[in-house]
C-alpha cells in the first residue's frame, strides 16, 4: 500500500488524468471504438454521453487495462495503458453496470473481501468498510446479504467497493441507471464529494440531465467516435441561440405581442404562435429588457416568459441526427458493451 500512496501522491501532481489519442477496437467486422480522443484534468468530473452500443464501455475498459486497444495510445496519469498496466491499475477504481460483488455474503464482509485483496491487513479492511459503508448510508444493512439489497443499495455498495484504496482516478460506468429519482440524486452528492476529496471522476452516462448536473466537461461519443466536446454550456450554444418563450394575458393581445417581438428581436423569421405562446429565437439575452419595456409601451400584459438555452437533448439530437436512447446496441452477444466491468 505504501507504493500506492507513492504513485497517488505522484499521480495527483500531474496535469492530466486521461490523455488517450486515437483509441481503436474492434470485434470481428464491428469497430466499437474509431479513433477516440480524450483529455481530461485532474480533479474534475468528465462526462462521457452517448447512445447504447456507441462505445462507452468499450474505452472504458481499455483506459482500465481490462482491453487491449487494436490501436491509438492511452495514458493514465502518465503511465502507458498497454506498457504500464501494474501501475495503472493502483491509480483506478472501476464501477461498472452491475454490481461486481458477492450476492451470498453481507455488505461488510464484500468490502473486506476488496480491502485483503489489496492489501491491507484484517483489522485495516474492517476499519476501511465500516468507513465506507457509514459514507454511503449503508450502516442498517452492514450485515445483511446482498441478495436483500434494494437496486440503489447495491449500486451504493458497488461504488464504495471502488473506493477501498482511495483511487486518484474513478471510472463511473453508467452508475446510476436504472435508480430511483431520489437514489439518484444521493448517488449525485457522492460523486460530487469524491471530487472535493480530490479524485477525479470520468462518468460514462445515458442521462443527459445527469451529464448536464455533474460534468464539468463533456464528451460526446457516437458509433465509435468523439463527435462533440466542450462544457455544457458550449455545447449548448454550438447548435445555436436560446430561445424566448412568452405567453400574454389577454389573447386579443397576441398579434400585436408578435409583432412587437420580431421588431425588438429584429426576428422576421422563427417567431411562432401555439397554443396562445410565443416563441422566437433569441441571440443575446440583453434585449429582454428592450422587450420587456416595448410591451409595457403597447400596453401588454405578460402571463408568463421565460428564456431558455438548448438542451443537451437538442444538442445530442443535432449533433447524432437522432436521440441519445433510440439508438438500440450495436453489438451482438457477449459484446463488451454488455459485459461487466470488474477491477
Amino acid at each position: 500500500m505504501n507504493e500506492q500512496k507513492r504513485l497517488a501522491a505522484a499521480a495527483s501532481a500531474g496535469s492530466l488524468a486521461i490523455e488517450a489519442e486515437g483509441l481503436v477496437k474492434a470485434f470481428g467486422s464491428n469497430l466499437a471504438v474509431d479513433g477516440v480522443d480524450l483529455k481530461v484534468g485532474t480533479g474534475m468530473i468528465y462526462g462521457v454521453l452517448g447512445p447504447n452500443g456507441a462505445g462507452k464501455t468499450t474505452t472504458i475498459r481499455m483506459l482500465a487495462t481490462l482491453l487491449k486497444p487494436d490501436g491509438g495510445t492511452a495514458r493514465i496519469f502518465g503511465h502507458d495503458v498497454t506498457k504500464e498496466a501494474q501501475i495503472v491499475r493502483q491509480l483506478i477504481g472501476v464501477t461498472g453496470q452491475y454490481a461486481s460483488v458477492d450476492e451470498s455474503l453481507s455488505a461488510i464482509e464484500n468490502l473486506m473481501i476488496f480491502g485483503r485483496l489489496l492489501g491491507l491487513s484484517r483489522a485495516e479492511a474492517r476499519r476501511k468498510a465500516e468507513e465506507l459503508l457509514e459514507e454511503f448510508g449503508l450502516m442498517e444493512a452492514i450485515k445483511r446479504p446482498l441478495k436483500h439489497f434494494s437496486g440503489g443499495m447495491r449500486r451504493r455498495l458497488d461504488l464504495a467497493a471502488s473506493l477501498i484504496a482511495q483511487p486518484p482516478l474513478i471510472f463511473l460506468d453508467e452508475p446510476t441507471t436504472g435508480l430511483d429519482p431520489r437514489t439518484r440524486t444521493q448517488m449525485w452528492e457522492t460523486i460530487r464529494r469524491l471530487v472535493d476529496t480530490g479524485s477525479t471522476v470520468l462518468l460514462t452516462t445515458q442521462y443527459l440531465e445527469e451529464a448536464d448536473q455533474l460534468a464539468d466537461r463533456i464528451a460526446v461519443i457516437d458509433r465509435g467516435k468523439v463527435v462533440a466536446e466542450g462544457t455544457a454550456d458550449e455545447l449548448k450554444a454550438s447548435i445555436g441561440t436560446s430561445s424566448l418563450h412568452l405567453q400574454v394575458r389577454d389573447p386579443l393581445d397576441l398579434e400585436l405581442a408578435k409583432r412587437t417581438v420580431e421588431q425588438v428581436l429584429q426576428a422576421s423569421s422563427g417567431v411562432a404562435v401555439e397554443g396562445g405562446r410565443i416563441t422566437a429565437p433569441m441571440a443575446d439575452a440583453d434585449r429582454v429588457t428592450d422587450l420587456l419595456i416595448a410591451l409595457r409601451e403597447q400596453g401588454i400584459s405578460l402571463a408568463e416568459m421565460s428564456v431558455q438555452k438548448p438542451t443537451l437533448d437538442e444538442v445530442f439530437l443535432t449533433i447524432t441526427g437522432h436521440g441519445v436512447k433510440e439508438e438500440e446496441p450495436q453489438e451482438t452477444g457477449n459484446s463488451p458493451e454488455k459485459q461487466e466491468v470488474q477491477a
